[in-house]
């Protein structure tokens, strides 16, 4: 597909949404990062500051499959503004908590929870929005698009961060944090337009009702149900990753602050090329076996890398490895949900698909945290110098995160065997048009 002053004028409205939600995206993620590093640093543990994860998701995977019958019956811009509103106001209050030297790593798993609730009711509804403003013919690209910001964000967060950190401490990144919203929401409520659905029998059914037809969709399409349960289980290793990810590079011996932002930026440097390819790459023959290739392909590198890897060249390399495809996969994923389920149940659906898609991803931060501090750094630490443990992932703090990386290795690759075999996944591809 040619890019002309055509395209761009068709995705106009989406393209204005897009970079003004990644710009607050930017700094809401500056944010996130400051807050790992401060509660590692007044803590020193992996589950602690996995914590902050786990606040974050659980009331999203709890009350995500209401939030999406509600988000199907509420205007969707206004769903918006309220969520990131109440986020804002969240933020603030940290801010003064923070300058009044008061903050506590409990205050963040309040604020965390309140953050996570709202974006709960705010995820479904902008999946609906972009479905509304977008022509049908662009949906991969914008997947590829989605991922490019993440990407961009991803390599300016720990450079940003640190900077701004070093400079001028915690308080200056959350007002910068604050500043991005503001944009953001202004551009929402006076220059963007969402279409509202004309339909009105969903607005007259019952919560639950309409709760439970997302539920009687995803049991009828068995499909769209086992490709969810396929990301839930690559959710679970990706976060027992995420939560020993940095606990190890503060940690381990050629570790520190700076190390982690440069793997980071490596990360994010990669997902931004692999965006860039994804939004230009041609619709492929087979979309499962694009998600299916490089979800294997992701799994079998870089936790191999990060357990071995005793020096940060190794470890770059390894998230280069580790995330370079999971662009064209998440866009080929996110083309398989659109052109599968119909706009008018979207919001449900997607719902339903993030309780059960993202239940995953707290117990998996919990779990990954734990496994660090109570099991495999107490393994490597008992440990002599002359042990097969301590050859292969090193001594000292950080070792056992080592280890870690080598066990979930094997568990991803065998997720993405097993799910690879699903005959249910493979007839989406026979039926990639049946939604309208």
């Amino acid at each position: 597909m040619k890019i002309n002053k055509n395209t761009f004028r068709e995705m106009k409205t989406f393209l204005i949404l897009w970079i003004t939600q990644s710009f607050s995206g930017l700094g809401s993620a500056m944010t996130s990062y400051a807050l790992v590093i401060w509660s590692y640093t007044q803590k020193g543990s992996a589950l602690m500051t996995a914590l902050l994860m786990v606040s974050s998701y659980a009331p999203y995977v709890l009350l995500s499959i209401f939030a999406g019958a509600l988000s199907d019956k509420w205007n969707k811009k206004i769903t918006m503004l309220a969520c990131d509103t109440i986020a804002a106001l969240t933020t603030v209050v940290m801010l003064i908590l923070l300058q009044r030297g008061e903050l506590q790593i409990w205050h963040l798993y309040l604020i965390n929870g309140v953050n996570g609730l709202m974006n709960t009711v705010q995820q479904p509804a902008s999946e609906v929005a972009v479905t509304r403003v977008l022509p049908k013919k662009y949906y991969q690209r914008v997947g590829g698009l989605r991922y490019f910001s993440s990407s961009l964000n991803s390599i300016l967060t720990p450079i940003i961060s640190t900077a701004v950190l070093g400079i001028a401490g915690m308080g200056a990144v959350v007002i910068f944090d604050l500043l991005t919203f503001g944009t953001a929401f202004l551009t929402l409520a006076f220059f963007i337009r969402i279409p509202e659905s004309m339909e009105t029998k969903e607005e007259k059914e019952p919560l639950w009702i309409s709760a439970k037809k997302g539920i009687t969709y995803l049991k009828k399409e068995r499909g769209i149900f086992n490709l969810i349960l396929f990301l839930a289980a690559i959710n679970l290793v990706a976060s027992i990753y995420e939560a020993a990810f940095p606990a190890m590079m503060l940690s381990r011996n050629g570790g520190s602050e700076k190390v982690l932002g440069l793997v980071n930026a490596v990360i994010g440097i990669t997902t931004f090329t692999g965006s860039i390819l994804a939004f230009f790459i041609k619709e492929p023959k087979s979309r499962i076996r694009v998600i299916c290739n490089c979800l294997l392909f992701s799994m079998s590198t870089e936790n191999f890398l990060l357990a071995f890897g005793r020096t940060p060249l190794i470890w770059c390399i390894g998230g280069f490895l580790g995330w370079i495809a999971i662009p064209l996969m998440s866009t080929n994923l996110d083309a398989v949900m659109r052109l599968h389920v119909p706009e008018q149940m979207q919001g449900r659906v997607y719902s339903v698909r993030n309780s059960l898609q993202f239940f995953t991803i707290p117990v998996g931060y919990f779990l990954g945290g734990f496994l660090v501090d109570q099991v495999f750094e107490p393994i490597m630490k008992g440990k002599d110098a002359g042990s097969i443990l301590v050859k292969m992932f090193g001594a000292g703090k950080g070792s056992g995160a080592a280890f870690l990386f080598f066990v979930i290795a094997f568990a991803g690759i065998g997720v993405c065997l097993y799910f690879r075999r699903n005959k249910y996944i493979w007839e989406l591809e026979s039926n990639e048009h049946r939604a309208s």
